[in-house]
């Protein structure tokens, strides 16, 4: 064990996948991101009807079946068929993955973190048993229904033969997820890892559980209604969505010669041990003074933090709190912006998505716009970036993950000149 700890290696990010309601490639991704463009709108997959919000943010179906035919599958469950169009892209990107299958076996993991799993495949199997008792419940529901169906999924549609296992911890499930990657390649127990994180939910019945929460905005226009850090804030949305990104030692990339898009630097985590639902700063600064300490850097060098944002009041409040006392001053200066006002709160796929634009960012110098921050919330003692594009100089960004249960991750990321 000592070996591993004093022979740290520099991890690094080679692969990035998504898919999300503003694009399931990067391309689009990014420039609905620079334009300011969400994809938020009134749900069409789900009869809305009987419940008081009627909005989220879904991924294109068209996309995501032309996606899995080319990978020569069929739809099975949400959540797993949106981790498939995710990490086909990553790992085609990282160069580990090209055309149809069948592919060859690689000494890959697959770390992949979620809030609600096969989300599509328990509701089904509930229904027939529902409606036709015991008899009506197929064999394959174990398999279709089991968490790790997404990580196992991946693991034998790309023959990926390191680890392969799920991470459950609310929205905190895909940083958490990351966080583990860069822990195994940086301390020698994986070359390469495939991490991210999936859900997809919309569902009557997991739907109608969040809608009778009292969490969700009750805007009835999809464009404004999430407004992270906003006075005018009323409840997060939802979102389905995945993200996926290829991790592995600087050294394996170099020697394979694929481009490099950032540097995962440091990780922190940590549990507030207060409440189910309800923030603590001082759990999420910890976890963020973790993740710098791991990082080696100070506060102040952070140039930009990727926020939690989720635009629930308690929420935003005390993650402005937690940033407030770990930078000091420096949060005076340092742009913090949210992300979920354009994607959706994709809940345990959120830290993977956010890191992917993140790192995008990084990568650009630049960081997209908030949208619907009209009137950034005096009791938010944070410097919110605005309705345009800014400029980050800085190579250094954190991005924080929060979660029901309390649980708490933060990444520190690097761009690679």
């Amino acid at each position: 064990m000592s070996g591993h700890t004093i022979n740290r290696r520099r991890v690094v990010v080679t692969g990035l996948g998504m898919a999300s309601a503003i694009g399931v490639d990067e391309k689009s991704m990014w420039a609905n991101l620079l334009a300011g463009r969400g994809g938020i709108d009134h749900l069409k997959c789900l009869d809305t009807t009987p419940y008081q919000v009627e909005i989220g943010a879904e991924v294109d179906r068209e996309a995501t079946t032309a996606r899995l035919k080319s990978l020569r599958r069929r739809p099975i469950d949400r959540a797993l068929d949106l981790a498939m169009v995710a990490a086909s892209g990553a790992l085609e990107q990282a160069g580990l993955a090209s055309g149809p299958p069948p592919y060859d076996e690689q000494d890959v993991a697959v770390i992949f973190g979620t809030g609600v799993g096969s989300a599509q495949a328990h509701h089904t199997a509930f229904s027939a048993f529902f409606e036709k008792g015991v008899k009506g419940l197929r064999p394959t529901t174990v398999p279709r229904c089991m968490y790790n169906a997404i990580s196992s999924g991946l693991s034998i549609h790309f023959r990926l033969t390191g680890a392969n296992y799920m991470v459950v911890s609310a929205c905190t499930s895909a940083t958490n997820a990351i966080g583990t990657a860069f822990r195994m390649v940086r301390d020698g127990y994986a070359e390469t890892v495939l991490c991210g994180g999936a859900e997809g939910f919309f569902d009557p019945f997991f739907y109608g559980v969040w809608d009778n929460l009292g969490v969700l905005s009750t805007n009835p226009d999809p464009a404004r209604a999430c407004r992270p850090f906003d006075t005018g804030r009323d409840g997060c949305v939802l979102g389905e969505g995945a993200g996926a990104l290829v991790v592995e030692s600087l050294r394996s990339a170099r020697e394979r010669g694929v481009r490099v898009r950032g540097e995962i630097l440091g990780y922190g985590e940590s549990s507030d041990a207060k409440h189910r639902t309800s923030p603590n700063p001082e759990g999420q600064a910890l976890a963020m003074r973790r993740a710098l300490a791991d990082a080696g850097v100070t506060p102040g060098e952070i140039g930009v933090i990727n926020a939690h944002g989720t635009a629930t009041r308690s929420n935003d409040l005390c993650e402005s709190q937690s940033i407030r006392q770990v930078l000091g001053a420096a949060a005076d200066r340092v742009p913090v912006v949210a992300n979920k006002s354009y994607f959706g709160h994709t809940l345990g796929a959120s830290g993977a998505l956010e890191t992917i634009v993140a790192l995008l960012g990084l990568e650009a110098g630049v960081v997209p716009p908030n949208l619907n921050l009209q009137r950034p919330d005096p009791e938010c003692p944070v410097t919110l970036v605005g309705s345009e594009p800014q400029p980050v100089d800085s190579p250094l960004a954190m991005k924080n993950s929060f979660g029901f249960g309390g649980g708490n991750g933060v990444l520190v990321l690097r761009r690679i000149e």
